[in-house]
């Protein structure tokens, strides 16, 4: 007994030391190594038992339960029964002793350790486990310590997280569910019991603000008036106890529905119950009262009764996510909507002592974002299931979640709404499309809902309406979220014979930026993608809601003009009073908005439907090249102003919006060319040239890179998708041409620059729409193009001499810069033309046959720049995809051959093992090069096969494989993910693993690495992709593996004996099918851990604190 007192005592001693503010790291370690050598004793859990049952330290039981806690989950096996009986014996009576005195994490904690003794022995050696808990539940004294066992239980027995073998695991879990039923009985009676005995059973409550709110929308939602009249009820008052007995028992039943099957064993009374509970989240008069009584007591149990609430949404969101349904579990479900709803309509209910939005305010913010979690559920996953019962009204409840939605207290939570919007509309858009016949009906139903949602999201970007919340929303801060718009419109211009996608698709940059997005623009973006799906539904409503609202903010701007004054220094915008600036502010800041919300609908007035909306997209067109026009002929860019800071931006961001929605209008110009071209209408000519006017003055150094770039972007497809003929002969695009050639004229930065180029080229190389090919005057526009490539390579062709040269005149970085900046306008205009027809291949490598000729002469000299050589052979296999045909085979055939002689080994090995993602992104384009090659058709560049073949199979494959074999075994799982993902898409597109020398060399070697990097748990995030990866692997030779492999790999492993390997042997069985194998390759690896942790040997000696 002295010795243990003693023991206590110095562990007392030696943890207080440990969490001393002046204890060093070294001595801290010290400490740590004692310790945890203490720990792997054996009998190191009798002096822990008496340590937990005499200490009042906090860090002394904590240590002893985790002691426990390695000894059961690492040493079990080891410990003799006697032991292991005395341990099952003591801890639950400790936890009986001292479970209320003991401090909450430490009783969670030893609930825990006796948790994981079931997990190990439960029932063979441990039968009353289970049995204890249950009576733990059913005593009034212990049910919430019952119920915090019964939590930990499913949380630790369902989803084990500890190594236990696959077969422990798979019974475990039919042991528990061999419990559900009489389990949810004993909550459901506990949860009833509760609500019963502190439910007020007055005949007729009193009126409040909260009774006698079955109107109309209730009885449709619940179908029965005796329903309606239970759901008003006053919410009972709980004390303290009862209140944390039902947050227990909730948050039992919420872990129990996240892996139970929906069944019969969830029964009606059961949901009732549960919905009961989730009434407490909206009782604001509860919370009222509380504050009213102004106790912290009080405020407390306030809070408790909205975290009741928010436990009893949790447990429906997760019967909600279920995606399966039973046809029996319909009905409960539908009932569980109905009674949801009747929330939704009690906490959007207006009256005279609270709005909407007062009421959400009040409400826990937790609990909303579960209520938006429910509908969000209910949308994606129910509705269509739903929609089909006549007894469930989908009208009323858009009506409902129209007033949720709008009357948000944040920001997240009206994103969220928003998102539930997009959903919903997404679904009516597949379910039209899926029953054409029906479609004006499903629209007659939800057309005032819809025109309903249009008019308030639009007026919810605009600061005219809503300039409060708007001004909170964060423009600057840019955050992770990116977006892609992506808006396809192949199907629409299918037959058009020019649908240059790229331009439409790939360069809507001002519409959404492309990268990481502001709060502004996120919350921008979501709006806008309601107000577009809207539109594709309800065409005519969306434009006439949208158009009349832009025309009012553009008068607006458009007569700015009469306020400009001329300066000393320039123009100045003679507006000063702050309230006006601060009016203009907002007003422009609308205009960029709805600009933007134009453009996004570009998209519904072209196609089919062309003629029938011709006149609405002629009016905003018109409207938006005098726009253009407007803000390019007075310079408001580059206007004074009396606050600067604010509507300098203001102006140039409306300025590049209106030419970025111009431009999405490019298909729409384009398919007005080919009906222009038939009835020669001068109106169309003036479209183009007074675009052209407004976009001209705007390709110059002096104007600011939004601007620029917006104006490059339209540019480019005007030449590329709309392709007027007389385009060229524009004074303001002889204009862009001049400036452009003009080598004493300032380069634009390097975009703008690539762009432009770009755009002229096509201008010169397109074919013409509507015209034969004698009317196209190739001849003319031949001998204009190759001066254009010219002009623009001049300085690059001047480098050729001085690759040959013994000393450079110009410094390395100046000759870099060059290459730089004409490769990249000579690769971008060969990767626009490489699907065009014959003629403009011919043009575009006639006019570049010098450049690539300096190009192949400058290759050797930057062999070791791989900076340089990776451009060069950008460049070199754009050529090849595109323009090998005309570069013709003596050409392509030296090319080839000084690849090959400059890719040595050596070379090969430096660039990707040592030069990083530069070095081997080089390495990919020449192989990709060689690719091409290799793949043309006929006898042409049969001659390289074998040359190819030996360079790819003796040098580049072996070099490839130490990579990707290195990389394996690094602990970069970013790296390790992106390696695997090469290795993979190498296999599906060149049937990497099927090659011999693959097959031979490395296979095996390959699902060796990958089996003991699960094994040893390094990248537990991928276990998927490398179970994939192993199947995709072994699948080339499963005779092999089954035979060979697996065998030699049992036999290589330590820390198992010879009847472990048999057993794990037998336990892979020889499926072949993809889900059977990579379940047998997982469980071969849970259960070879599973035994190495059985099998790990206790040090000898005994450590004494």
């Amino acid at each position: 007994m002295a010795s243990e007192e003693a023991s206590l005592r110095a562990l007392e001693s030696l943890m207080t030391e440990f969490f001393h503010d002046c204890t060093t790291n070294e001595r801290k370690r010290e400490i740590e190594e004692l310790l945890d050598n203490f720990a792997q004793q054996i009998g190191a859990w009798r002096l822990c038992l008496y340590f937990l049952s005499s200490t009042g330290n906090d860090y002394v039981m904590m240590y002893s339960l985790t002691v426990f806690e390695n000894l059961i989950n690492k040493m079990w096996l080891g410990v003799p029964s006697q032991d292991k009986m005395e341990i099952r014996s003591c801890l639950p009576k400790l936890l009986l002793a001292h479970h209320k005195t003991l401090p909450y994490f430490i009783r969670n904690k030893l609930c825990k350790v006796i948790v994981d003794i079931g997990r190990q022995d439960w029932p063979m050696f441990y039968h009353d486990f289970f049995t204890n808990i249950v009576q733990l539940i059913q005593s009034p004294v212990t049910t919430p310590l019952g119920l915090i066992m019964l939590k930990t239980t499913s949380e630790e027995l369902a989803c084990p997280r500890e190594d236990l073998s696959v077969a422990r695991k798979e019974e475990l879990r039919k042991l528990l569910l061999d419990q559900v039923q009489a389990v949810l009985g004993l909550l459901t009676g506990i949860l009833e019991t509760v609500w019963d005995k502190h439910s007020v059973t007055a005949a007729t409550p009193p009126p409040s603000p909260t009774s006698g709110e079955s109107g109309d929308l209730l009885s449709n939602l619940l179908q029965s008036p005796s329903s309606a009249k239970l759901l008003n009820q006053p919410i009972p008052i709980l004390d303290a106890e009862s209140e944390y007995i039902c947050s227990l028992a909730l948050e039992c039943l919420a872990h129990l529905f996240s892996w139970i099957p929906l069944s019969a064993s969830i029964t009606p009374s059961l949901l009732t119950t549960i919905f009961h509970f989730a009434r407490f989240g909206c009782d604001i008069r509860a919370r009222k009262m509380a504050s009213v009584n102004g106790s912290s007591q009080n405020c407390v149990l306030g809070q408790e009764r909205g975290r009741l609430g928010v436990l009893a949404m949790s447990c429906i969101n997760e019967l909600m996510s279920k995606n399966c349904v039973p046809m029996e579990f319909e009905e409960y479900l539908l009932r569980m909507f109905q009674q949801t709803f009747y929330l939704l309509q009690k906490i959007t209910k207006d009256n005279n002592a609270h709005t909407v939005k007062s009421r959400l305010e009040e409400l826990d913010e937790s609990y909303i974002e579960k209520f938006t979690d429910f509908l969000r559920l209910f949308v994606s996953v129910h509705l269509r299931r739903i929609e089909s019962y006549s007894q469930f009204p989908v009208v009323e409840f858009l009506t409902l979640l129209f007033k949720y939605t709008f009357h948000q207290p944040t920001h997240e939570g009206y994103f969220s709404c928003l998102d539930i919007w997009t959903l919903f509309l997404d679904y009516l858009t597949s379910k039209i499309k899926s029953r054409l016949g029906d479609k004006e009906a499903v629209l007659n139903r939800y057309e005032d809902a819809l025109v309903l949602l249009l008019t308030e999201v639009l007026n919810r970007i605009q600061f005219r309406y809503n300039q409060a919340q708007l001004e909170e929303l964060d423009d600057e801060t840019l955050d992770d979220d990116t977006f892609c718009l992506r808006v396809d419109l192949r199907l629409r211009m299918k037959g058009q014979g020019r649908c240059q996608d790229s331009a439409f698709l790939g360069e809507l940059i001002l519409l959404f930026p492309l990268q990481q997005q502001t709060e502004w623009q996120r919350y921008l973006r979501q709006s806008l993608e309601v107000v577009a799906k809207v539109m594709e539904l309800l065409p005519t409503h969306a434009f006439s809601t949208l158009f009349p609202v832009l025309q009012d903010n553009l008068e607006v701007y458009l007569g700015l003009q009469q306020f400009i004054v001329t300066s000393g220094s320039g123009h100045r915008l003679n507006i000063t009073a702050e309230n006006d600036c601060r009016r203009l502010h907002c007003s422009l800041r609308d205009l960029s908005s709805l600009l933007q919300a134009v453009g996004r609908l570009a998209e519904y007035f072209i196609g089919d439907v062309f003629a029938a909306r011709f006149s609405d997209a002629l009016t905003v067109v018109e409207r938006l090249v005098k726009v253009t026009l407007y803000g390019s002929q007075i310079k408001l860019y580059n206007i004074e102003t009396a606050v600067p800071s604010v509507l300098k931006p203001d102006l140039i961001d409306v300025h590049a919006q209106s030419l970025a929605a111009l431009q999405a209008y490019s298909h729409w110009l384009a398919q007005y060319c080919s009906e222009a071209h038939r009835q020669n209408t001068q109106q169309f000519v003036t479209l183009i040239s007074t675009t052209m006017d407004a976009v001209t003055p705007l390709i110059s150094t002096k104007v600011q890179d939004k601007l620029l770039l917006s104006a490059c972007h339209l540019l480019v497809s005007l030449a590329t998708t709309v392709r007027p003929v007389f385009l060229i002969s524009i004074p303001a695009v002889q204009k862009v041409f001049n400036r452009i050639t003009d080598a004493s004229a300032q380069r634009l930065v390097d975009k703008a620059q690539v762009l432009v180029c770009r755009a002229l080229s096509n201008i010169l190389l397109l074919p013409w729409p509507n015209l034969p090919e004698n009317e196209q005057q190739w001849p003319v526009r031949s001998i204009n193009h190759a001066n254009l490539i010219s002009a623009l390579s001049r300085d690059y062709r001047n480098l050729k001499p001085n690759a040959v040269a013994p000393q450079r005149k110009m410094p390395l970085d100046d000759t870099k810069v060059i290459i730089h900046q004409t490769l990249s306008v000579l690769e971008d205009l060969v990767e626009n033309i490489s699907g065009e027809s014959t003629k403009s291949r011919q043009i575009c490598y006639q006019s570049l046959q010098e450049s690539v000729q300096v190009s192949l002469a400058l290759f050797p000299a930057f062999i070791h720049q791989s900076d340089v050589t990776d451009e060069m052979l950008s460049f070199f296999l754009t050529l090849f995809r595109g323009l090998r045909v005309q570069m013709g085979v003596p050409f392509t055939e030296q090319i080839i051959q000084t690849f090959l002689n400059m890719f040595t080994r050596e070379q090969l090995a430096e660039s990707i093992l040592h030069e990083g993602s530069t070095g081997c992104r080089v390495v990919e384009k020449f192989l990709k090069i060689l690719q091409v090659v290799v793949q043309e058709p006929g006898q042409v560049f049969k001659p390289f096969l074998p040359s190819i073949i030996a360079l790819c199979m003796e040098q580049v494959y072996p070099i490839i494989a130490e990579a990707f074999g290195q990389s394996f075994l690094q602990p970069d799982i970013h790296l390790f993910k992106q390696n695997l993902f090469y290795l993979e898409t190498l296999n599906t597109k060149q049937k990497l693993y099927h090659k011999k020398i693959f097959r031979t060399t490395m296979l095996f070697q390959f699902v060796n690495v990958l089996l003991q990097v699960l094994v040893h748990k390094s990248h537990d995030l991928l276990q998927e992709e490398i179970g994939i990866a192993i199947y995709n692997m072994a699948s080339v030779d499963f005779d092999g593996f089954f035979a060979a492999f697996l065998p030699e790999f049992l036999t290589s492993c330590d820390g198992v004996d010879a009847n472990q390997k048999n057993v794990l042997g037998r336990n892979f069985k020889m499926d072949r099918d993809l889900p059977s194998f990579t379940q047998n390759v997982h469980r071969l690896v849970n259960d070879l851990r599973y035994y190495r942790l059985c099998n790990d040997s206790l040090p000898p000696g005994t450590v004494k604190l």
